[in-house]
């Protein structure tokens, strides 16, 4: 499913008021986090209008990814999410399960598929997350898996280390197989920039980009774009909302 908003505030009161919902109908919710801009947008709107709207008891937060620097860097996603979402949410520390950037980041990639094996559901021998927000780079990497590492979209490992192509960072990103495993699957896609590879995730096919690979086996896929960033789509008309 697609949806297209006039702009990227209108597409995060939407996911958080999805969000609200979708906590409702849940005893327990597991779900990974995305770094990026349009996700720091809605952990703004969480943290001041529906902080109080959601009974973060029930919520387990882990992360899709993260670069491998120590929480206070500027690159951390977890620095980010804590400066927007968790100082400002009523959320057990027991219920927040990040990433150590700072550790080796092979043993790291073992300890945080162990972490996650023991308090995710399981179904088809791999962790259930109810719900994954990703992003989409301009080159069609989404979480951290990059087009020169396809083969981690078909790993048989909760994590894996990642390198960015272009700078050599190491990641520590799920793999495509946890992220088929999920109930729902949300990319969140704001911005001109991000025009071109929308359009060509969603209708070339070219099967170049590891975005295209992102089909949940027993789950829900849905793209929310602003409308800068589908302005390259045929018929975005169908889609506003």
């Amino acid at each position: 499913m697609i949806k297209i908003f006039s702009n990227k505030d209108e597409l995060a009161l939407f996911f958080c008021d999805e969000l609200v919902k979708f906590v409702l109908q849940k005893k327990e919710i597991f779900l990974s986090l995305s770094g990026g801009s349009t996700p720091e947008i809605i952990y703004k709107y969480l943290s001041a209008g529906y902080k109080d709207k959601i009974d973060w008891r029930k919520v387990h937060l882990f992360w899709g990814d993260e670069r491998c620097v120590p929480p206070d860097n500027e690159q951390s996603n977890y620095g980010m999410i804590k400066k927007y979402l968790l100082n400002f949410i009523d959320i057990p520390e027991k219920n927040v399960h990040s990433v150590d950037g700072e550790n080796d980041p092979e043993k790291e990639a073992v300890r945080y598929s162990e972490v996650i094996k023991k308090i995710v559901p399981v179904k088809n021998e791999f962790p259930v997350f109810d719900l994954v927000m990703l992003g989409l780079g301009e080159d069609g990497h989404t979480a951290s898996i990059f087009p020169d590492q396809m083969w981690i979209l078909n790993s048989k490992e909760i994590c894996e280390v990642t390198v960015h192509p272009s700078t050599g960072q190491k990641r520590i990103t799920l793999s495509g197989t946890v992220i088929n495993n999920a109930e729902r699957v949300i990319f969140l896609v704001t911005g001109k920039s991000k025009a071109a590879i929308v359009k060509k995730v969603l209708e070339k096919n070219t099967k170049k980009f590891p975005a295209e690979f992102i089909h949940p086996d027993n789950g829900d896929l849905q793209f929310y774009l602003d409308y800068d960033a589908a302005a390259q789509l045929n018929n975005k008309q169908l889609y506003i909302e």
